[in-house]
């Protein structure tokens, strides 16, 4: 559980996004994917600054493995975790044609956020309704922003 959670901490994903926004724009040569993959990971980390402050709820002090600083509400590890894996599952399946492809695409990335909220829980440094609610706040968040990524984008392509 502690490498799950270390998957889903702020050092990792500091280090996951630059790597997929090359690959997004090197690899694959999209430059608004990468304009939606970058805001959509900045903004889930500011919204759940603003949450956090907004409800100020304080940690679990029972059974904790771990130690952690901050309030627990909404779950950040949780937050990260569905805007990265998320967002990164919509970007490559627009790009994966083969139903199995798609398949384990979504496997991995249900997976891994299960396993990185579920981690939180586990370890003892947040409550169910944290990762729930950081689920909940960051699966918002990424249906407006894939929302208005392919309404601007079919805007841009009926001007063409």
């Amino acid at each position: 559980m502690n490498g799950f959670s270390f998957i889903g901490s702020s050092r990792v994903i500091a280090i996951l996004i630059p790597i997929i926004a090359v690959y997004l724009y090197k690899v694959l040569g999209h430059r608004r994917e990468l304009v939606l993959f970058i805001g959509v990971n900045i903004g889930s980390g500011f919204l759940n600054l603003g949450l956090k402050t907004l409800f100020r709820r304080a940690r679990p002090t029972i059974h904790q493995i771990v130690q952690e600083t901050g309030f627990s509400f909404p779950s950040g590890h949780s937050m990260a975790a569905f805007t990265l894996y998320g967002v990164t599952a919509f970007l490559l399946w627009r790009h994966t044609s083969h139903a199995i492809n798609r398949m384990i695409l979504i496997i991995i990335s249900i997976g891994m956020i299960i396993a990185i909220g579920g981690s939180r829980i586990y370890l003892g440094v947040h409550y169910p309704s944290d990762v729930l609610g950081g689920y909940l706040a960051s699966g918002f968040w990424l249906a407006v922003a894939i929302w208005l990524f392919q309404r601007f984008g079919q805007q841009k392509q009926q001007i063409k």
